[in-house]
């Protein structure tokens, strides 16, 4: 089979998105050889910092193909005028688009990756472009495609409800985690040097994400504010990660309860650190109100860290009993979760212990041959 990806989500810095996209590309261009793969990829300024972003996918089954053009232009010019994909890349047995729309014409069979509907169920947490693409993309991305698939059960009941239509092309593919890259540091001294690097003194309940509304921080720093007057030594919250967009409020709400000297945020972490990050926290927090799979806390079990998330979306499906579960919208639930974390040395070893092996059931390799048996189904 020639099969093609869209590369566009590998390019620059990568999203959850992007990092779905690398795992099952990898996963399935290895264990699957006798095929011929193609990313294709948009592109019209910074070519060698984009040849090189695609670049370690390559290999001798695997090959790059470039256009000269801006994604986003032809993304919104095709939304109006149906500008053949195929005039860029030519025709291959089956494409794969890995994030929610399928463009027109694009010669053979299609698959969409939809991760989830979070621009339907809280269109006030999406960037208004994005969603204004999604309103304009959607449907006939789906009529489109030949098969669609998204990342976990619920996400497929969340597509259903809003687009009952297309349940018979639905498949679902739950995403990995990278177990060479994310894995358990021991070092005591490493992580005493990331705490150092970034400044960090004492215990800490680590966050490691975007800060943007739906990851909910906002309700986080509330509970945790009323965590800390509970103890005279109470863990720091780390939050880590890159602004979003409409995270003033999240820096507001730490300066309301005078909170700048417990809660550090440290921006943007270096890929090398996120290990010794997430192994010397006290436990991973992500009380996210909508994720379509919710890699984060599968990446800090696989690093042994205790781990709390909401009881919302796909959240629970991903760490079944192997995590403090509290409601997503009730401050004294998470509150009361930050508690049960800080005084229960036994929970958190236990959690620990079987986060780790529930990581190890969530594979690339066998994210990529569940999606390989979609492939089949069309080919």
């Amino acid at each position: 089979m020639r099969i093609a990806f869209d590369a566009i989500p590998l390019l620059g810095r990568m999203s959850g998105i992007g990092y779905c996209e690398a795992g099952q590309v990898s996963a399935m261009t290895r264990l699957y050889p006798a095929h011929d793969y193609t990313l294709n990829y948009f592109a019209m300024r910074h070519l060698k910092e984009r040849a090189a972003d695609v670049a370690p996918y390559l290999g001798a089954n695997v090959r790059a193909k470039h256009a000269l053009c801006v994604p986003y232009a032809y993304r919104l010019v095709s939304s109006f005028v149906p500008v053949p994909y195929a005039w860029f890349f030519g025709k291959n047995d089956l494409t794969h688009f890995f994030n929610y729309i399928v463009p027109p014409h694009v010669g053979g069979r299609t698959v969409v990756t939809v991760h989830d509907m979070v621009y339907r169920a809280y269109p006030e947490t999406v960037r208004s472009r994005t969603r204004h693409m999604l309103d304009l993309g959607m449907v006939t991305s789906m009529k489109r495609a030949d098969r669609i698939v998204t990342d976990s059960e619920f996400s497929k009941s969340e597509i259903i409800k809003y687009y009952p239509q297309f349940q018979d092309k639905l498949r679902v593919v739950p995403c990995g985690v990278d177990l060479e890259r994310f894995r358990r540091v021991t070092d005591a001294h490493k992580i005493a040097q990331v705490r150092e690097k970034y400044g960090i003194g004492g215990d800490y309940f680590l966050y490691l994400g975007t800060l943007e509304p739906r990851k909910n921080l906002v309700n986080l720093i509330t509970a945790y504010a009323a965590y800390a007057k509970s103890y005279d030594a109470p863990a720091l919250l780390v939050l880590a990660g890159a602004k979003g967009w409409l995270y003033d409020e999240i820096f507001a709400r730490v300066q309301e309860l005078g909170l700048e000297n417990r809660v550090l945020f440290t921006q943007y972490i270096d890929s090398a650190d996120m290990c010794s990050l997430m192994s010397g926290a006290l436990a991973f927090t992500f009380p996210s109100v909508y994720e379509g799979f919710g890699m984060p806390p599968l990446e800090a079990m696989a690093c042994g860290t205790p781990v709390l998330v909401s009881d919302a979306a796909s959240l629970p499906e991903v760490t079944g009993d192997t995590a403090v579960i509290v409601k997503a919208e009730d401050v004294d639930s998470i509150t009361a979760g930050l508690c049960t974390l800080h005084e229960d040395a036994a929970l958190r070893e236990r959690l620990s212990r079987e986060g780790l092996e529930r990581a190890k059931g969530f594979t690339w390799d066998k994210s990529a041959s569940i999606l390989y048996k979609v492939y089949q189904e069309i080919l």
